[in-house]
């Protein structure tokens, strides 16, 4: 198995996972779970149930992220009314701001990892994007809409 392409994917994002997480943790003393809650309501998820899907995660557990970073005061959940439990999320700008510092602090980190390691940036992101593209369009039923190239 270790010559699979899905494990040495697997692996690859582990990997990434784990560095990111350290990364974070060392200079901003926060999760990489806390970061890719908060940089993904920063990207459009405006609701819990839209958090827990991009995450892909139960509400529940999305429900304590919430609670927790909320606490924290990096993240504002205000009861949408006539919902129900469901809270509209925003960012605090103490959050928006470590969010813009984490994000430059890991794209940076990643774009040395690829220089280093030889792999054109334009390359990767046009491959990654690819996958991304066939991966959304599968979960709609639909041809992917990105170029053949």
């Amino acid at each position: 198995m270790p010559d699979s392409l899905s494990y040495e994917l697997h692996k690859l994002t582990a990997r990434l996972d784990r560095a990111a997480d350290r990364i974070l943790q060392e200079r901003e003393g926060i999760s990489y779970a806390r970061f890719l809650t908060l940089f993904a309501v920063k990207n459009g998820a405006a609701n819990q149930r839209a958090l827990a899907v991009w995450l892909g995660q139960s509400e529940p557990s999305t429900s304590r992220m919430v609670g927790v970073l909320a606490s924290e005061r990096l993240l504002n959940a205000r009861q949408i009314p006539g919902a129900g439990n469901a809270r509209r999320l925003q960012l605090t700008s103490a959050g928006a701001e470590l969010v813009e510092r984490g994000g430059r602090l890991l794209e940076g980190r990643f774009g040395e990892l690829l220089e280093r390691s030889g792999v054109s940036r334009a390359s990767y992101q046009r491959q990654t994007r690819r996958l991304l593209d066939q991966l959304d369009a599968d979960a709609q039923g639909q041809p992917a809409l990105s170029d053949a190239a």
